[in-house]
């Protein structure tokens, strides 16, 4: 099974995903629901995804590269859900 042995450490840093929700406390106002974080937000746009998505090759940041990119999936769900589009750009 993927990453069985260490499954607790590999939890915490998909978990540590989360953090680059901190960037919302950059905007005015903090929250909007009826703003789309892709494209918006410093840590989600499009060179820090890119980022993302070359962690996933590297073996020791894969487990993080995950992380970031789920939630960068998740947001971008959440835009195409609540405002019909998937980027704002």
């Amino acid at each position: 099974m993927l990453y069985q042995k260490a499954w607790r450490v590999s939890y915490m840093l998909m978990l540590a995903g989360l953090a680059i929700d901190l960037d919302h406390l950059l905007a005015n106002p903090i929250y909007d629901p009826n703003r789309c974080s892709i494209g918006f937000h410093p840590l989600h746009a499009e060179f820090p995804i890119a980022l993302y998505c070359l962690a996933l090759w590297h073996p020791k940041t894969r487990v993080v590269g995950i992380g970031l990119l789920v939630h960068i999936i998740l947001d971008s769900i959440d835009c195409r859900v609540s405002s019909g589009v998937w980027y704002v750009g």
